[in-house]
């Protein structure tokens, strides 16, 4: 049975149809939908659906706004205190992972330094909005993309995203992970604007660090045919991609 928890409202249940559109401030054209089983979470800043059986998000979607930038913060992961221990991993499941063959950075889905102006950055560490990147990935293109975000928004001018993990091929297992998960192979990335026009990415685990962001730019419709739920209604454009340096 698919939970709804929400960190503002807990213990209130809501129901919803089965073509009900969900409604959230992180995701204003509607959120994508949530898979059987998964769990709902809404945030103060970002809303996710966490996947029980890999441990991570299906997705993320968040708001990129100049009024939630500001200093560094500390990366000091943390456990979602609305899930149960069982459906996401541990901190302890991530030692070694950057000495292993998986060379794993424990990235972030919705990125911390959007956020480090907010005085709900801490929800940013939950280990629910963290899955195995891989470091070139994570430090390379991936953090590119997500610093063009951050310089393409200004005042009046946001960006909403809609950031999710792929399962292509078989990525194995954290080293000292003791309950089984399943590694992300790609990603995707969905930059967009309230009325709708976006731009996609798709970046594999194996991504080299020296990858220009723009070079793993896809069409929307590659993306749906790529996940298991629905995703609200976009259109490619071309005005999101030059904001973003494409």
């Amino acid at each position: 049975m698919t939970k709804l928890l929400s960190a503002t409202i807990i213990g209130i249940v809501l129901t919803f149809s089965v073509k009900a559109d969900i409604l959230s401030v992180h995701c204003p054209l509607g959120c994508p939908g949530n898979p059987a089983g998964n769990d709902l979470i809404f945030g103060h800043i970002y809303s996710l659906s966490n996947n029980p059986t890999t441990k991570f998000a299906d997705w993320v979607a968040y708001k990129v706004d100049v009024i939630n930038f500001g200093p560094s913060p500390m990366r000091v992961s943390t456990k979602e205190s609305l899930l149960d221990h069982s459906e996401t991993l541990e901190k302890e499941d991530y030692k070694g992972a950057i000495s292993s063959g998986l060379k794993a950075d424990p990235g972030h889905l919705a990125p911390l330094a959007s956020f480090t102006g907010s005085y709900h950055w801490p929800e940013l560490n939950h280990l629910s909005n963290i899955t195995p990147q891989h470091k070139d990935l994570n430090q390379g293109a991936w953090l590119k993309l997500e610093n063009a975000v951050r310089k393409a928004v200004s005042n009046r001018k946001s960006l909403y995203v809609i950031t999710g993990t792929l399962y292509n091929r078989n990525m194995g297992q954290l080293p000292n992970a003791d309950e089984s998960h399943k590694i992300p192979s790609a990603y995707f990335k969905i930059v967009y604007d309230k009325k709708g026009a976006a731009k996609a990415f798709l970046m594999e685990q194996t991504t080299s660090r020296d990858t220009h962001y723009c070079n793993k730019s896809v069409s929307l419709a590659s993306i749906n045919n790529k996940v298991s739920f629905k995703l609200p209604k976009f259109e490619d454009s071309n005005v999101i991609a030059s904001r973003l340096g494409c």
